[in-house]
């Protein structure tokens, strides 16, 4: 998995912007909104990727905060830290870390977020489990990803996006098996419901969802 995500470092923004008609950024801001930090805090954005949403974070935490970006692509890693400088965001730390074995002590965060990166963790309950491990009484998770739509049109938009122009799309980005992985990862992981039974059996209260994009992206949050 973490070789896939090293490969297509360089093609992950462009993709993203092209897969999502450049959409990806606002729901990134709703879920750091949803994160409701404030300055001076401390948070945690799993599977960060490029560092887009931790650096959203990070300007909401201000320069007296602390955000730390975690992933275990290296390559994605260094492109993070390369934007933090670029916008002069000093509050903002990358690192590499197992998802389902944080390097972090118990109540470390006032806040944990994950984009686009819960359906790529190989034990979800587990990983839940050291999200909210991680966060202090009263701190709250953030889970933002995509959700296959029940309803026609939109599911039989989806299909076609997903199944076939997203390969497409995949190839001439130098990796289609990168983004043929994409929609088989969505399909198997639960639907925004169950995913809230899960947050919910896992210990945290408060818990919420929203569907966004007509059902395609779901924002799930709740508090330990």
């Amino acid at each position: 998995m973490n070789s896939m995500f090293d490969r297509i470092s360089g093609v992950y923004d462009r993709m993203n912007r092209v897969m999502t008609a450049g959409l990806d950024q606002s729901w990134r801001a709703r879920a750091a909104e949803r994160a409701r930090l404030e300055p001076g805090m401390k948070a945690l954005d799993l599977c960060c990727g490029t560092g887009d949403l931790a650096l959203m974070l990070a300007e909401r935490v201000g320069p007296e905060g602390e955000v730390t970006g975690a992933d275990f692509s290296r390559p994605m890693l260094d492109l993070a830290l390369e934007k933090a400088k670029q916008e002069g965001l000093r509050q903002a730390q990358f690192k590499w870390a197992d998802a389902l074995d944080l390097p972090f002590e118990d109540e470390s965060f006032d806040a944990v977020t994950i984009a686009f990166g819960a359906r790529n963790l190989a034990d979800l309950d587990k990983g839940i489990s050291e999200m909210r491990r991680v966060l202090v009484p009263g701190g709250r998770l953030v889970i933002l990803e995509i959700t296959q739509p029940r309803r026609q049109p939109l599911a039989g938009f989806f299909g076609l996006w997903f199944d076939r122009i997203v390969p497409m799309l995949g190839k001439v980005a130098g990796d289609s098996s990168a983004y043929t992985y994409l929609p088989e990862s969505v399909r198997s992981f639960p639907d925004a419901e169950t995913l809230a039974g899960r947050l919910d059996a896992a210990g945290l209260r408060h818990v919420r969802w929203t569907l966004m994009a007509g059902g395609i992206i779901a924002l799930h949050s709740g508090v330990r």
